[in-house]
């Protein structure tokens, strides 16, 4: 490869910019982005591949439950059982399914359940090692991994297509003047970009808008996913259980869920998912977790343990309707940068693996016959028709039905659903609707019932600052916000009449805040963002109903460094 100054950038600002030249670029070192870049080395051995990733390391922006299908493993590394550093050792024996009330667990017996919610053969482990553990074996192979590097920036040849992404500038102060040691981005220029950040990436909503990938589709949907890592009582732990819920602490109107995953070492995975489509603008996914915990049924488990870690993640729910166009001149987009979680299942790894070696195959072969720069259109066409599109429509109507009837009603007939498609192969309903977006979803304050939260107890219950101290956070203080507002006045101006301003609350980690110049009177308020707490999960970018709060990557290598998560 060869080392160059950018050929076609005129300012100096960009001239003075080097780049690198590859066959392929990927960006975000997740399943999707590594399952692609292994796959490229298999079938291609000699194509150059890198992958960038805007975490400290390889696995510290990962977050998950984790019940891992293995589905996308076993197609990608058939013999990974047999490798002693595989992370993955505790097999599911047990799956319980609750509908919780205030004071009850009320068990679901599993024959109700249809087939595709069993995990049997599944394993429960840590997403963030996996992601670790698919690193090496990508290196081994000849890929070249850049952590702490993140992708900023969308390249354009001269016929419009994607030629590859830049690295964000290093160094900068928080008014964008150079500071000592300040290090110019890098430009990584390919054949082919692979964008496998996750969900609400920021070069793939880019990517998304600019090449109007989602004129065709239902409007993305998302959760919110908070998960802590506890250490537990030895005589509780049972290695395998998985345990899911649903109902309280939410109302019938508000979707979500939580889990509870027994991993090796005494080690329990604590999680909660919040719709991001609730309409309350007084309700904090956060607390609501912390309150999860306190349920009768919970609370003992969790007696004389530890908690480890914390974080939280935005979940692409959208599913079947949702996914938009995934290529694009010059790439395409894999893994949940597209959405392929199965919501009911709680599932998007093995997903994001296959669609990470899907592409890979028609990259592959794209570049074996000359297509560089090209459309990867027979990797659009075949999607819907693999096991990816399998996999989710069959559960395609259950997000929407939730969505409209509530809980019980909307949970009810999804299983409904669900059973018809495993017995007649085919829905009840046909392919329903999402409706509105996330952010359109939100009731003004004057309609909303006011939820007053229990203080944290900081043995079983939380508040964000501990937690954001426990998701080993980090970020440089003086660089230039990385949560932008396209209009600074509209959050008091406007959210905070109409809605009470909802940043303060869905924000799992204090970001965002209003705060009066007389606390007595509540006169004078100001809007605070705290950007230097961001966890990464998107919340803010997904929910905010003026979509005035735009997340882009901070200087790479900031946000959270998640151990096992």
């Amino acid at each position: 490869m060869t080392i160059q100054a950018a050929p076609d950038e005129t300012s100096r600002e960009a001239f003075d910019r080097e780049s690198m030249d590859y066959d392929v670029v990927i960006v975000g070192a997740g399943p999707a982005g590594l399952s692609a870049a292994i796959r490229l080395k298999q079938v291609a051995p000699e194509t150059s591949v890198v992958v960038v990733e805007k975490g400290s390391d390889l696995g510290a922006h990962i977050l998950s439950g984790a019940v891992i299908d293995t589905i996308g493993l076993d197609r990608l590394l058939p013999d990974w059982r047999n490798d002693p550093r595989a992370p993955l050792k505790t097999q599911v024996v047990e799956d319980q399914f609750s509908y919780l009330t205030p004071t009850r667990a009320l068990r679901l017996p599993n024959a109700l359940m249809p087939g595709l919610m069993s995990n049997h053969g599944n394993y429960v482990g840590s997403l963030a090692n996996v992601a670790r553990w698919l690193g090496d074996k990508a290196q081994e192979l000849g890929v070249e991994i850049y952590p702490g590097f993140a992708a900023t920036e969308l390249l354009f040849d001269t016929h419009g297509h994607v030629c590859g992404i830049a690295t964000g500038d290093m160094g900068l102060a928080r008014d964008g003047a150079r500071k000592p040691g300040f290090a110019r981005g890098m430009e990584l220029r390919g054949k082919f970009t692979l964008l496998g950040e996750g969900a609400r990436g920021s070069l793939s909503k880019q990517a998304i808008a600019h090449f109007k990938l989602a004129q065709a589709c239902e409007p993305q949907k998302y959760g919110l996913g908070l998960k802590e890592l506890w250490r537990i009582d030895p005589a509780l732990h049972k290695p395998g259980l998985v345990q899911h819920s649903f109902g309280w602490p939410l109302d019938n109107s508000t979707g979500g869920g939580s889990f509870l995953y027994h991993l090796e070492d005494g080690l329990v995975s604590v999680g909660f998912v919040v719709h991001l489509n609730y309409e309350n603008p007084n309700l904090s996914p956060f607390d609501e977790f912390q309150r999860f915990k306190t349920h009768p049924s919970i609370a003992p488990l969790l007696k004389g343990a530890k908690r480890i870690a914390f974080g939280a993640r935005a979940i692409t729910e959208g599913g079947w309707q949702s996914v938009p166009k995934l290529v694009f001149p010059g790439g395409a987009l894999i893994g949940c940068a597209a959405g392929f979680v199965n919501v009911p299942r709680i599932k998007g790894s093995h997903n994001a693996m296959l669609t990470g070696i899907m592409a890979a195959d028609h990259v592959a072969l794209a570049l074996l016959q000359g297509r560089e720069g090209g459309v990867l259109a027979a990797y659009e066409n075949e999607w819907r028709a693999s096991a990816v599109g399998a996999d989710l429509k069959r559960v395609r109507n259950v997000k929407p039905l939730w969505s409209k009837f509530g809980t019980l009603a909307g949970v009810a007939l999804g299983g409904l659903d669900m059973w018809a498609h495993q017995i007649f192969g085919r829905s009840l309903f046909g392919t329903l609707r999402h409706g509105k977006a996330d952010h359109e979803t939100l009731k003004p304050l004057c309609d909303a019932a006011p939820i007053a939260y229990p203080k944290p107890d900081g043995v079983l219950t939380f508040d964000r600052a501990s937690s954001v101290f426990v998701s080993n956070t980090n970020h440089e203080e003086d660089q230039p916000s990385h949560l932008q507002l396209a209009d600074p006045a509209l959050p008091v101006r406007d959210n905070l009449p109409k809605y009470g301003e909802p940043a303060r609350l869905y924000c799992p980690a204090g970001v965002y805040e209003i705060v009066y110049g007389d606390e007595a009177t509540r006169s004078d308020p100001r809007f605070v963002v705290n950007a230097q707490n961001c966890v990464h999960c998107k919340t803010c970018d997904i929910k905010d109903p003026a979509q005035n709060i735009n997340w882009i990557p901070p200087e790479g290598g900031g946000g959270p460094n998640y151990p096992n998560m």
